[in-house]
């Protein structure tokens, strides 16, 4: 099945992106369409642009944080002890009372 049976096609205007491992992509738009400014490399999976002289630099990767890491950043150390310190105390409350926990 060609143009012949489905009619013309869209005019078409041809973009080339551009990454920062020097990759260029060119997608092919609508001449209506709206050509966004930012495109994913199909080949590396960075963001590219129009500029070929500034590509987008890579996003930069946060490490991965332990839940320890995470309590760190909300707690003081005066905040952590506090609250060992009452954990601590209730344990040694209910095993006086007879309550073990395990």
């Amino acid at each position: 099945m060609g143009e012949a049976e489905r009619g013309e096609s869209a005019p078409r205007q041809n973009v080339t992106y551009f990454c920062s491992h020097e990759h260029r992509t060119l997608i092919a738009f609508a001449v209506e369409a709206t050509v966004p400014v930012t495109w994913d490399c199909p080949r590396c999976g960075l963001p590219a642009s129009l500029d070929s002289d500034n590509p987008p630099p890579p996003p930069k990767i946060e490490p991965y944080k332990t839940h320890l890491a995470y309590v760190k950043e909300r707690r003081s150390e005066s905040e952590a002890k506090e609250i060992l310190n009452e954990a601590v105390a209730t344990l040694r409350a209910r095993r006086k009372s007879g309550d073990i926990i395990f």
